[in-house]
């Protein structure tokens, strides 16, 4: 990783790096300071480990920095005052301890900070002079302390799975323009001001999982803008407000676990609530006995780690070839060349390394684990009315999540008996994918019931919603106001064309038999393609198997698992209709050689297409069409021909409906 950083050191100019996903395994660049011009700085979702280095707080102008799902661990270091124009910081899912850096108070830029799922411990500091946070996240870390005073404009405080005690500051009453407070998890003893209840922003409050006691007020009064609030396992007696003792069409609202006297079914008894004085008497008992253990349990682990971390030096120092470092680095640096392989055009336009922010879809919520009952509610129980249907990768369901996010739920039906730990393992390859133009997977559930030790038999994949149905649907006829023009389809063809590219060679190791299909493309609001079940090989083999006669597969079916053919059936759809690789391969013979002359393009191209497309255009893309569900699939093109082919047609499209716009021509078909 430091020869690459070395490399790129000489884009004097650089700006942007995102390294989002690359499988980059090795200790973090000490040299990383070198790229003294940097704003934007991405390292997700790789292996590397080790510590931050210090001087990474030379490259001054830094504006966001994000190395979420690493392996970094150490303390984190306190030296983020020099950072005067940092505005996002995203360290999450990391091994990092240690408190807090005081210096993070000096950073008055910043507009985000998130460092969940460490082990920071200590205190947390007033935060209050950080004017311009908007966004704080520091849940599941060791924080013991009491809350601390948060600014005035902030919009998000996450800090659920940690140990603050005591009560809720009564400032957090006054903080307008708070959205969603998450304290779920701590030790706190007093519910605070009423007033969080009714701030004018407020959409959820969640609470549950303290030691919560007493009575709410029962002129307690919820925000317009509330729909989430969870109370539940804490230890609250007497009646509810009116606005929390039930769900409603516009409210969540969770109280079992406590011991109220309605929803009684879920409430504990009184007695239960009455017991937490002497349960408090027990756990302060207990902690130099905890700490005891902590402590042998600790040197056991430092022991552990230090035999670790020699047997991986010896690996890498033995294995043929080394890491996949190694193999990442090949795929841009020449070790034979002095330059390191970047061509003295590419080393003067920093734009090269800059479209690699790009790769990651920015933006999209950290990957997260749920739970069976969790995805049971966002279904209703998996009803039938959830349904969007089943392919041949298991059933598909639109659920919503207690947030109000929307969400696609596949249920994978497992053929391979993995161990869980295994699948795991597997499953983290795909949550570490991020394109813009592949549907994001934001997390899976397990159904094991809890043994680690046996394979489960389904597993939950949770995606984004994509709102706007699948590329074959708006390719039918039946569908005329959603038929897309040549040029739409073009846009969408590239955008997948992208993502396919990416997963064979943007990732190690690459994912290359993605079961590519027009249904399989989904459309956002804005008509932009996004592929979904990539890369579903991984964790089960397909369900769907095609049946052969005799024993024997024709070509066709031998080429199904090859995702150029794959893809090259997209096209023919795109160019003819729905369904076409469904036809018999007789058809496919025949019809390919009609594509290869106008005449025959008159009479086979669906008419939309010959309406909207000129006619280089389309000659470019039936001649890449025939290329890529060529019987031999060595005379297939690679990817990157596909990718460069479409945008040249593109282009050509392009400037052909400027040249028509400009002298008042419409496209028609000959």
């Amino acid at each position: 990783m430091d020869s690459l950083i070395a490399t790129l050191s000489r884009l004097n100019s650089l700006k942007s790096l995102s390294l989002v996903s690359l499988g980059i395994w090795g200790k973090f660049p000490d040299k990383i300071h070198r790229l003294q011009s940097l704003v934007y700085l991405d390292l997700s979702w790789n292996f590397m480990y080790g510590s931050i280095p210090s001087t990474i707080s030379r490259i001054a102008n830094l504006e966001t920095l994000k190395l979420d799902g690493n392996f970094l661990n150490g303390t984190l270091p306190d030296s983020f005052d020099s950072f005067s124009k940092l505005t996002s910081l995203s360290l999450s899912n990391n091994l990092f301890s240690g408190p807090l850096p005081s210096s993070l108070q000096r950073v008055n830029s910043l507009n985000d900070i998130n460092l969940s799922d460490n082990g920071i411990f200590g205190e947390l500091f007033d935060l209050g002079r950080l004017s311009n946070l908007h966004w704080l996240d520091l849940s599941n870390n060791r924080l013991d302390s009491s809350l601390a005073s948060m600014p005035e404009f902030v919009t998000v405080v996450l800090l659920k799975n940690n140990t603050f005690s005591g009560g809720i500051p009564e400032q957090y009453g006054r903080l307008s323009r708070l959205q969603q407070l998450d304290l779920s998890f701590n030790a706190l003893t007093e519910m605070g001001p009423a007033g969080i209840f009714a701030l004018p922003n407020i959409s959820s409050l969640s609470l549950g999982s303290n030691l919560l006691s007493g009575s709410v007020p029962m002129d307690l009064r919820c925000g317009d803008e509330l729909e989430f609030v969870d109370i539940s396992n804490n230890r609250l007696t007497g009646n509810l407000p009116s606005c929390l003792r039930s769900s409603t069409k516009k409210r969540v609202v969770k109280i079992g676990g406590n011991c109220l006297s309605i929803d009684t079914e879920h409430q504990h008894s009184e007695t239960y609530c009455s017991e937490k004085h002497s349960d408090n008497e027990k756990s302060s008992h207990g902690k130099n006995n905890l700490g005891i253990l902590i402590g042998v349990i600790s040197g056991i682990g430092v022991v552990i780690l230090i035999l670790g971390f020699g047997f991986l030096v010896l690996c890498r120092k033995f294995c043929s070839q080394g890491s996949s470092e190694q193999h990442l680095l090949h795929k841009s640096v020449q070790d034979n060349s002095v330059t390191g392989g970047f061509t003295a055009e590419i080393l003067t336009n920093a734009r090269f390394i800059s479209d690699a922010a790009k790769l990651g879809s920015q933006g999209s919520p950290p990957y997260r684990l749920f739970v069976l009952d969790e995805l049971k509610v966002a279904t209703n129980s998996f009803d039938k009315s959830a349904s969007m249907g089943e392919g041949s990768n298991g059933k598909i369901y639109k659920g919503r999540l207690e947030s109000g996010a929307h969400v696609a739920i596949r249920c994978l039906a497992v053929s391979r008996k993995y161990t869980i730990r295994n699948l795991k393992l597997r499953l983290d390859l795909l949550a570490r994918i991020r394109h813009p133009h592949l549907a994001c997977l934001l997390g899976h559930c397990i159904d094991n019931e809890g043994n680690d030790e046996v394979g489960a038999n389904n597993v939950y994949l949770v995606y984004e919603y994509v709102p706007n149905g699948n590329y074959r649907a708006h390719l039918s006829e039946t569908n005329p106001e959603k038929v897309l023009r040549w040029s739409d389809r073009l846009s969408i063809l590239i955008g997948v064309a992208k993502a396919v590219h990416f997963l064979h060679t943007g990732i190690i190791p690459g994912f290359n038999s993605n079961r590519l299909k027009a249904n399989n493309i989904l459309l956002n609001e804005h008509r932009m393609g996004k592929l979904s079940d990539y890369g579903l090989s991984v964790v089960a083999q397909e369900i769907e198997k095609d049946k052969e006669e005799d024993g024997l597969k024709s070509w066709q079916m031998k080429s199904l698992d090859d995702d150029i053919y794959s893809f090259g059936c997209i096209l023919l759809e795109s160019l003819i209709g729905p369904s076409v690789c469904a036809r018999k391969e007789s058809f496919l013979l025949n019809e390919m050689v009609s594509l290869g002359n106008t005449e025959g393009q008159r009479r086979i191209v669906d008419p939309t297409v010959l309406a909207s497309s000129s006619q280089e255009s389309l000659s470019i893309v039936v001649s890449l069409t025939i290329n890529c569900i060529s019987p031999e699939s060595s005379t297939r093109p690679s990817f990157e021909d596909v990718l460069w082919n479409l945008q040249y047609a593109a282009q050509v499209q392009a400037t052909s409906d400027d040249v028509d716009n400009k002298s008042g021509k419409t496209l028609l078909s000959p």
